[in-house]
């Protein structure tokens, strides 16, 4: 290998003031190059992320050095990983008992964040022959009545059963995705399914070795085949609405955001005015009126955030 040479990859872990490179010419993990960043970043006030395109140069002890950064298409502050164009929000069905609430808060910051959403449903830790609750049951009708019609695929996986699994897997190729959800709901089981002899701790795991419920120390991207990445991380886990202004929050409801344009008036709430194209609709029951529900509540938490502050 010649000194000095230059090429091009993407940074897939981040730690100790490291930045390990994929080159794209690499053909698995072993071609990573340890590299630190060059000083001007710091001039810049500008910090690599996982999932970063990259320019590097290698030195002449076997690292390298990162140049340059290429423009982002995306840049998430938590979990820090930029290019991410896929977010699929993991909810068990079972335990705990799917809460529409906090899916449809999961996906106001997906939409915020301008990343393509898919849901997955998991069952947990049912095998074949278990049957799911009523409850569970009626969980999962309600999200393909609900969401499906909106435009967001639907998938259902189990990770014992190994069900859906290789459809996700193919969804997830040519992708830099994330997981998100609750802690808890079987997301790093569903990566171990994908991805065999990955080995991931599980939740459950970790909480028997009293680590707590966060496994994950440091952001790395796991390859999924045909291109594709998974960002290993605990996700979206703190969802508050700071980084969101009560104006945007509409934008964040796909089915609202089609429709705000044939509102009467511009920058119109969608609770209250009159000639509200979103009211109508709820009234003829063609939008969902839970959707709705939870998007009020929302406004209610941002205008108490605001008043507290």
């Amino acid at each position: 290998m010649t000194n000095n040479k230059s090429g091009e990859g993407r940074i897939v872990k981040a730690l100790s003031g490291y930045y390990y490179v994929m080159p794209d010419d690499s053909k698995d993990a072993s071609g990573v190059i340890q590299c630190r960043a060059r000083g001007i970043f710091k001039k810049k006030g500008l910090s690599p992320l996982v999932g970063d395109r990259v320019v590097y140069t290698l030195t002449e002890n076997g690292e390298g050095t990162v140049d340059e950064v290429r423009p982002r298409t995306s840049e998430l502050i938590r979990p820090p990983v930029a290019n991410v164009d896929l977010a699929v929000l993991v909810f068990s069905v079972s335990e705990p008992v799917l809460n529409l609430q906090l899916l449809d808060k999961f996906l106001v910051h997906i939409e915020h964040a301008g990343i393509e959403a898919v849901l997955c449903l998991s069952k947990g830790d049912l095998t074949e022959n278990e049957e799911l609750s009523e409850e569970a049951a009626a969980a999962m009708v309600a999200v393909e009545r609900i969401y499906r019609p909106i435009g967001y695929e639907v998938f259902n996986t189990s990770s014992q059963s190994h069900e859906g699994i290789a459809e996700l897997h193919e969804r997830l190729q040519g992708h830099l995705s994330v997981f998100s959800g609750q802690s808890g709901v079987g997301k790093s089981s569903l990566l171990n399914a994908i991805v065999p002899g990955l080995g991931l701790e599980t939740a459950a795991i970790s909480n028997r070795l009293g680590r707590g419920k966060h496994t994950t120390r440091h952001v790395e991207l796991i390859e999924v085949g045909g291109g594709g990445y998974v960002a290993d991380t605990p996700g979206f886990s703190q969802l508050d609405f700071t980084e969101l202004g009560i104006e945007q929050l509409g934008d964040c409801f796909l089915e609202m955001r089609e429709m705000a344009p044939s509102c009467k008036f511009r920058g119109c709430t969608h609770i209250h005015e009159p000639g509200c194209a979103v009211l109508e609709a709820l009234e003829e029951g063609s939008i969902e009126s839970s959707r709705h529900r939870n998007y009020t509540l929302f406004m209610e938490e941002m205008k108490d955030r605001k008043r507290r502050y």
